[in-house]
């Protein structure tokens, strides 16, 4: 027998002995759907204008070995790092990888998608793109695969003691904001509170049929200062230190939204399941204000790519030259990594914040005490 054959042989018996006993043998299960903020590779496999698989995203990944993956950052996810922290076997699969059922048991799956929103017309622009709703149905999918294999005793199971988190809608909000396009149009049409109204609505739907389908735990993390990204600051022609206000506004409205559909829905579900709200607005705002006490140099432009159109983040290597956007030399002391996404960096502390933080970020439990919480 060969090497690769035996490191299969090997993966494929710990998965069987996971099967027999699923509550002794997970260590922690995150089913995670969202944006590019939690995509782990999904779009790499559609047909779109918003991908991440080539350098120098991933340059400090390092289970990849710097090479890109599909993430939308220089390194780790919010995601990957607290399934790190929590004891996951391994990184949750993108749910378009072919591995991905079979790995569930490992460290969950990642149903996450670049561009993509709460409302279904979200991220029209960049074509392929998987919208919430049809995370949810890859979800279903993978749930009647994993009750073939487990029987629906032991799915259950699984499902109750896993963390199905939702980070989502940043897109919605950016859509909203952006001039009209012809034959995809905008939601500018509406007011600030139809938005946020129509938005929390959709997720408060969203949650109950995950709920249907056996999720216990949730996260539901808010969206954060939008205002402050360099493209929304550049495309608004702000200077260094200003926010879009208006559009941080009307994502506070909706985060208040957001936080009262989630004590309802704790109210309505009951003991037998729990909603945690998670604050990442106040996060990443601090680190804003603040971001040399937390060892940050810029807060303002990206670390690679421009702060003016077109914002590409790229890097070409050919044998006798390389061809790069704009890379900074500390990635470390950049908030952001591109444009639109923060970096490695800020994500260790955006995740050390929703792991161990109080009920002012995460609430009514920081996500350490929902992993430990027994159904």
């Amino acid at each position: 027998m060969n090497m690769k054959m035996e490191m299969n042989m090997n993966s494929l018996f710990f998965v069987v002995l996971c099967w027999i006993h699923v509550s002794r043998c997970v260590s922690y299960t995150n089913f995670a759907f969202g944006d590019s903020v939690v995509d782990a590779g999904n779009n790499n496999h559609l047909a779109s204008l918003s991908k991440a698989d080539y350098s120098p995203y991933g340059i400090d990944f390092t289970p990849s070995g710097g090479k890109p993956t599909g993430r939308y950052t220089n390194g780790f996810t919010i995601i990957d790092i607290i399934a790190q922290a929590l004891g996951a076997k391994t990184l949750a699969s993108p749910s378009l990888a072919g591995n991905a059922t079979s790995n569930a048991l490992l460290g969950g799956i990642n149903f996450g998608s670049g561009a993509s929103g709460i409302l279904e017309e979200t991220g029209a622009v960049y074509l392929g793109r998987i919208p919430l709703r049809k995370q949810i149905d890859h979800f279903e999918q993978s749930r009647a695969e994993m009750v073939q294999t487990m029987g629906e005793n032991r799915t259950q199971d699984l499902l109750k003691n896993a963390i199905f988190s939702l980070t989502i809608g940043n897109n919605d909000i950016i859509t909203y904001f952006l001039p009209k396009i012809p034959f995809i149009g905008s939601y500018n049409e509406v007011s600030h509170t139809v938005l946020q109204e129509t938005m929390v609505a959709h997720m408060g739907s969203y949650l109950k049929r995950l709920h249907e389908l056996g999720a216990r735990k949730f996260v539901v993390v808010d969206i954060g200062p939008l205002g402050c990204l360099p493209f929304v600051r550049a495309i608004h022609l702000l200077p260094d230190g200003k926010c879009h206000e208006e559009m941080n506004m009307l994502i506070r409205g909706y985060n208040e939204k957001l936080r009262q559909a989630v004590n309802i829905l704790n109210q309505e579900m009951g003991n037998g399941s729990i909603f945690v709200y998670a604050n990442s607005y106040d996060v990443i705002s601090e680190m804003l204000q603040n971001y040399r006490d937390y060892g940050f140099e810029n807060v303002n432009d990206p670390c690679c790519g421009g702060n003016i159109p077109p914002f590409f983040c790229f890097r070409i290597e050919g044998e006798e030259r390389q061809i790069s956007s704009n890379l900074c030399d500390d990635r470390s002391k950049y908030l952001f990594w591109d444009a639109y996404h923060p970096g490695q960096a800020a994500n260790f502390i955006i995740a050390q914040h929703v792991l161990n933080g109080d009920e002012n970020i995460c609430s009514p439990l920081n996500i350490r005490q929902l992993h430990n919480l027994k159904l």
